[in-house]
């Protein structure tokens, strides 16, 4: 397996939220609505920036009043990452768009 995919498969680590050109909860609302989150893991080399597709099914947003900018969400989704498939499973925090998070590698 590949050395990155197999780092963030090992335990929780730090993430956040990519929005350009600002981080608002109206811009976050927009990417998961859309289906599509940026998501970043900061302490990798350089960082690595991911495109998760959003599963809404598997998604808690229960706790997230996008309007306040407040609550934690708990965001799931596929993607791709060095032709491995992945699940991205983050918890972030709507105050600060950082939270942690870990893949998890999918059987095809």
């Amino acid at each position: 397996m590949d050395d990155l995919v197999e780092r963030l498969c090992q335990g929780e680590h730090q993430v956040e939220v990519k929005l350009r050109p600002e981080k608002t909860p109206a811009l976050l609302k927009e990417q998961v609505d859309r289906g599509v989150v940026h998501i970043r893991f900061p302490n990798t080399r350089g960082g690595t920036e991911l495109g998760v597709r959003i599963d809404k099914d598997s998604c808690d947003l229960a706790d997230v009043d996008f309007d306040k900018g407040t609550g934690t969400m708990r965001l799931v989704g596929g993607l791709t990452l060095n032709y491995v498939k992945v699940r991205c499973i983050a918890k972030i925090d709507l105050d600060t768009f950082a939270g942690t998070g870990h893949l998890e590698v999918v059987n095809q």
